[in-house]
């Protein structure tokens, strides 16, 4: 056993800073033999857990520590001006549990009360909370080595007593050997204080990173935090590379001349021993009536929940089963132990409902829960739908219950604030999360670093695959041109190899955006705690080792579709309509049906993207069960598998249903004989080989791991199952195969069938109340300019007239007034929300603004500035004022100049008394001059349209495609919002205005060209290559509707590897829409309904099609009470298929 062990080291969380993974580390103490290894990161204990679980299962002695930033004078003072300023170092190691507690409270103090460039303790909270704790002087930021080599020995012989002094017998004087001629002289000076003050003396290597190889990608993970290159001559560095984790016999070599100091790293390591309580749940403490225990409450609540659930369900049930299963649950929830979780939660939602601020329907496994659903936690009866309560609480399976609840995303810091209340703010606390460095996002950092530009990273990082779990190393493997690249580069070869050292590791930290803890005790008593960005209070430990800790996790989610729902409700109760009651809907409703069958599903939760409305108008869904499922196979698993297709054949019969043995038609009818659902898995295991629900779960579970050995077992239990029941042997083995393919894309149906609720409701709403559902829709976007404007074309689509904003008549955000959507004013761009709250308050309480004179006096022009104005008279929201927008422009000076004088009378106190009892002017007093202005032309529509684009983002008033949209779905052309979903590499045509063009000189000396682009779902980016843009630029400069052809090129934002996808594509060739229209044959269809099949209609649209001959065939779409049916018409019915025979088929389908 080694006689040395490491007392000062940084982990991966020392944020760029630390680049040792903690299980290197405890592999690499283990490997040289140490019993022990120590933890100290940089001012924050977020990997002590981590670090504690790694060393306990690797073998070693975990001694939890962390090197603490101790301020100058008192914590709350932020006068220093530098990080070097604000702070020295400090190494603390906790002995026992005592100390651990003691380390908790000082980090976490740092971050909440001295927080100034760095989380900082001072001497006071020092002293305070010592105890347990054994302190090492640090490196040369120390402050007894900043004292000696600042003020001489004398002084820091006095500040080595005064850490002495507040840490009795538990303090030592730090020496390293790094080669640094500063360390080297204060080494010299620690011996002298050592002899003169008799304190004991230890050696450590500060190791930031694991092998002495490892430097050179530490230093460039300096350069990242700091956002600098290495080629930058004033940046931070170490100036030496032994800051590794050397073995016994290096650090013995190098303190040679005091071995004592050696000998103390081992002495230290035995008097560290922190025992943890780990596995226990810690509940906050729930409010009970008088005389009830948590379980008697938790009954007598989930039975009246029940009871009032059965009086108000409109459909037939067997009430006995309900209080069967029941009862089941409730036995199930108190043998765990869980009772009181289900009160918190149901405590908190119903809260919210009362405050009505929006709750989803249910998430997750819980939607299988008829007690969560009597508590009224969810919102969907589980018996009709076959949801297992084992799915979610598995008696043969102990774990917490995992309730995540979907809240408004508007209001749901709301809920937070509440529970803060509730049960104190000390109490609660939100959950971080760790960002790490994933492989393109290495390889970008990394690139920076090193100085090169954004062009040579992204051409490398774009050649790592799309793929869950990618890695540098497997990119190797799979892209042969990324190995040719570092080939005879060394500069690529340093990137790739830095690339990997540093990958995986975590790069920053941040607040979980659903998670919360509650705690017993104060949140102090059980882990240590930061303050994020916003101010909030966070835990330093992520999710799963909150839990470990015994602390209960809630997961509260911003849900922006629960915002619109509930938005949509409020403004049909403003238009005088009753709104539907969404608990009580029936989910038979055809109209709502009907949305997803024709794939209207823009708004619709979960089935906006392309590819699911092609799979909803092949499924034709026709009962809630096709919802559900739909929501379930829609994604990459199925997709790929042919289940989906598999599934569709059967519900239209183009296949026969069939299913594994008769007696699983009962659990596989719902999904025409495919296993979709992971409780179908379980259910037919229960069927076939008579598995307990439990035990099914964990067979479920079994067979998602993939672990040979626990398949084998499980495979001979369900044999033997099946063979009780007479079921022959060769279709029990297919049975368990067939179940085994299926559990790998199986879906938790709970979840889906929650989430189709949701879809549901916003299908509802969009059939029965498309105005104001698609009002709301859009105010949920409106920082979205891109959704707004897709939302607003969807409106046209639907025949719903959008108006444009008018200062008298626009609120906030979208509303309806008439049967049209109103703009809301905060749509505007520049125009904030407070400057539009307070035009709409003044025009609420004192009436509507008679002209841009009397605007600019009665509203507060700090607000609303000159900027603002100029927003609203560009997107027309001044319009109603009676003037041009150019007139508007012209004297708008004038009229803030006038508005800021009357507003400097009133404060001023020059408001006559008359004025304010509305009082004539006295005789002979001149009255105020009328002000009129000249008529000033209106500007050209193309600067209106131009000024207005730039106002809202888009063109409201019209849109050059908009009378081309009838020839855009004829030519089945992709959107430019269809590429963000598409795979790199795919062959795509996009109908597109150039918006920006941007020339660039490539390396050969030829132009090629940068374009944005708009459509009617977006905007996006092209990129013409030199040979395209000479052919296509002619065409660029005609200002005229163009369709691109080419490639999807699948692009993230810098730093943003799992963020939104960009829209992209390299074109190939660039046409005229109007050419490519006119050469497309395929046929242009023509919707109709069962009057326009009249004779005389008839008439009026031969004579129609006879207008404009050309070589396109047509089609009547015919779409009648019974059925729908496409006729085609003969030869002599073709024609030119442009915008002007659109606008008269249009004239024909809308007269009388």
């Amino acid at each position: 056993m080694s006689d040395f062990v490491h007392l000062h080291c940084h982990s991966e969380y020392s944020l760029l800073d630390g680049a040792i993974r903690i299980k290197d580390l405890c592999a690499r103490a283990k490997d040289l033999g140490m019993p022990a290894v120590a933890l100290t990161d940089h001012g924050n204990m977020h990997g002590a857990l981590v670090f504690r679980q790694q060393a306990i299962a690797t073998g070693i002695r975990p001694i939890i520590g962390c090197e603490v930033y101790v301020a100058p004078g008192d914590r709350t003072d932020k006068k220093a001006t530098s990080s070097r300023q604000a702070a020295y170092h400090l190494v603390l190691l906790a002995q026992n549990h005592q100390g651990y507690q003691n380390l908790i409270k000082l980090v976490s103090e740092g971050f909440l009360t001295g927080f100034h460039y760095k989380p900082r303790v001072d001497k006071n909270l020092l002293r305070q909370y010592s105890e347990g704790l054994i302190a090492l002087s640090a490196c040369l930021a120390g402050e007894v080595n900043r004292t000696l080599l600042g003020q001489g020995l004398d002084a820091g012989i006095a500040m080595a007593k005064e850490y002495a002094e507040i840490f009795p017998d538990r303090y030592y004087l730090e020496l390293q050997e790094n080669g640094i001629a500063d360390q080297t002289r204060a080494n010299q000076m620690l011996l002298q204080v050592a002899a003169e003050t008799k304190l004991p003396l230890v050696a450590t290597n500060d190791c930031h990173y694991l092998t002495q190889s490892d430097a050179e990608a530490h230093d460039i993970l300096l350069c990242i935090g700091t956002q600098r290159t290495v080629l930058d001559k004033d940046r931070m560095r170490m100036d030496t590379t032994e800051l590794f984790f050397k073995t016994m016999e290096e650090m013995e070599a190098a303190f040679d001349y005091c071995p004592q100091a050696i000998e103390n790293t081992l002495k230290i390591a035995e008097q560290c021993d922190v025992t943890l309580d780990l596995g226990n749940h810690y509940f906050p403490v729930y409010e009970l009536p008088e005389g009830m225990s948590i379980e008697a409450e938790f009954e007598r609540m989930a039975h009246d929940g029940l009871k009032k659930r059965l009086e108000s369900i409109t459909y037939k049930v067997d009430e006995q089963k309900y209080w069967d299963r029941l009862e089941y649950e409730i036995g199930v929830i108190k043998e765990m132990g869980f009772p009181a979780y289900f009160l918190i939660v149901q405590d908190f939602i119903n809260w919210a409902k009362r405050e009505r601020i929006p709750v989803g329907p249910g998430r997750g496994s819980a939607a299988g829960s008829l007690v969560a659903w009597a508590l009224k936690i969810t919102n969907l009866d589980p018996l009709p739908y076959d949801l297992l309560f084992e799915r979610f609480l598995n008696i043969e399976r102990i774990s917490m219950p995992d309730i995540d609840v979907d809240f408004c995303e508007r209001r749901r810091l709301e809920v937070v604030a509440y529970v803060a209340r509730k049960y104190g703010r000390n109490h609660v606390a939100q959950i971080t999360t760790f960002g790490t460095m994933k492989a393109k996002a290495a390889i970008r950092d990394v690139g920076r670093a090193l100085g090169m530009t954004f062009a040579e990273t992204d051409r490398i990082a774009k050649l790592i695959p799309e793929e869950m779990k990618m890695t540098i190393a497997k990119a190797l493997e799979k892209e042969p041109e990324l190995q040719a690249m570092a080939v005879g580069n060394p500069q690529i070869e340093k990137l790739l190899d830095v690339s990997q050292r540093l990958e995986g590791l975590a790069r920053h930290v941040s607040t979980h955006a659903a998670g919360i803890v509650i705690s017993e005790k104060p949140m102090l008593d059980y882990l240590p705690l930061y303050k994020g960005k916003e101010g909030e209070i966070v835990t330093q430990f992520d999710g799963k080792f909150v839990e470990k800790v015994g602390l209960i996790k809630f997961d509260f989610l911003g849900l922006r579709t629960m915002t619109v729902i509930e938005d949509a409700l409020d403004i049909i109760r403003r238009g005088g309509k009753t709104p539907p009651d969404l608990d009580n809907l029936e989910l038979t409703d055809p109209a709502t049906y009907e949305i997803f069958c024709a794939g209207d599903t823009d708004g619709i939760f979960q089935v906006e993207s392309s590819g699911m409305r092609k799979y909803l108008r092949m499924l034709k869904p026709s009962c809630f069960e096709d919802i559900i499922a739909m929501l379930a196979l829609y994604r990459p698993g199925p997709l790929g598998s042919g289940m989906v297709d598999e599934f569709i054949k059967r519900k239209q019969g183009q296949i026969p249903v069939t299913y594994p043995h008769p007696s699983l038609e009962e659990t596989l009818k719902p999904t025409y004989g495919v296993i979709v659902y992971q409780e179908q898995v379980m259910s037919c295991a229960r069927v076939i080989a008579n598995y307990t629900l439990g035990g099914a779960d964990l067979l479920r579970r079994a067979m998602g791991k993939k672990k040979a050995e626990e398949m084998a077992k499980e495979r001979q239990k369900f044999m033997a199952g099946a063979r009780e029941n007479n079921i022959a042997e060769a279709t029990a083995q297919e049975i368990f195969d067939l179940m085994e393919k299926f559990a790998e894309y199986g879906f938790n149906k709970s979840h889906s069938a929650a989430y189709a609720l949701i879809s549901y409701y916003t299908a509802f709403l969009k059939a029965h109340f498309p105005h104001e559902f698609m009002a709301a829709l859009i105010s949920s976007e409106l920082t979205n300019t891109d959704k707004v404007f897709t939302y607003i074309n969807a409106c046209r689509e639907m025949q719903i007239p959008v108006v444009p904003p008018d200062v008298n008549v626009s609120e906030t955000r979208f509303c309806v007034i008439d049967n049209k959507v109103v703009f809301g004013l905060a749509g505007i761009k520049g125009v904030g929300e407070d400057a539009v709250d307070a035009i709409v308050a003044e025009r609420q309480e004192s009436g509507p603004f008679r002209d841009i004179y009397d605007l600019c006096e009665r509203v507060n022009l700090r607000k609303i500035n000159k900027r603002t104005l100029e927003a609203l008279i560009k997107a027309g929201g001044l319009d109603c004022l009676g003037k041009t927008r150019a007139g508007l422009m012209a004297v708008l000076e004038r009229a803030v100049s006038m508005g800021q004088k009357k507003a400097k009378e009133k404060a001023q106190g020059m408001i006559s008394m008359l004025d304010m009892l509305g009082g004539k002017k006295a005789e002979g007093e001149a009255p105020a001059p009328l002000i009129v202005d000249e008529d000033v032309p209106e500007w050209h529509d193309e600067e209106k349209m131009r000024l207005e684009k730039e106002a809202l983002g888009f063109f409201l008033s019209s849109h050059p495609l908009l009378r081309y949209r009838h020839e855009l779905k004829r030519m089945n052309l992709n959107t430019l919002a269809e590429l963000k979903e598409l795979p790199g590499g795919m062959i795509v045509r996009v109908a597109a205005l150039v918006t920006s063009l941007r020339e660039y000189i490539n390396k050969k000396g030829d132009k090629m060209a940068f374009l944005q682009l708009e459509d009617l779902t977006g905007t996006g980016e092209c990129t013409l290559f030199s040979n395209v843009y000479l052919e296509a630029r002619e065409l660029l400069g005609q200002d005229q509707p163009l369709v691109f052809e080419g490639k999807v090129d699948v692009r993230t934002r810098p730093g943003e590897e799992e963020g939104p996808r960009e829209s992209k594509m390299l074109a190939d060739s660039v046409k005229l829409l109007t050419d490519c229209a006119a050469q497309c044959r395929e046929p242009a269809r023509i919707p109709a309904l069962e009057e326009h099949c009249a004779e005389a209609r008839l008439d009026a649209l031969k004579n129609v099609l006879a207008s404009h001959p050309g070589a396109v065939p047509v089609m009547l779409d015919l779409h009648l009470p019974e059925a729908t049916c496409v006729l085609k018409l003969g030869e002599k019915y073709k024609v030119a298929a442009c915008p002007e025979f659109w606008a008269d088929v249009e004239k024909w389908r809308q007269a009388g």
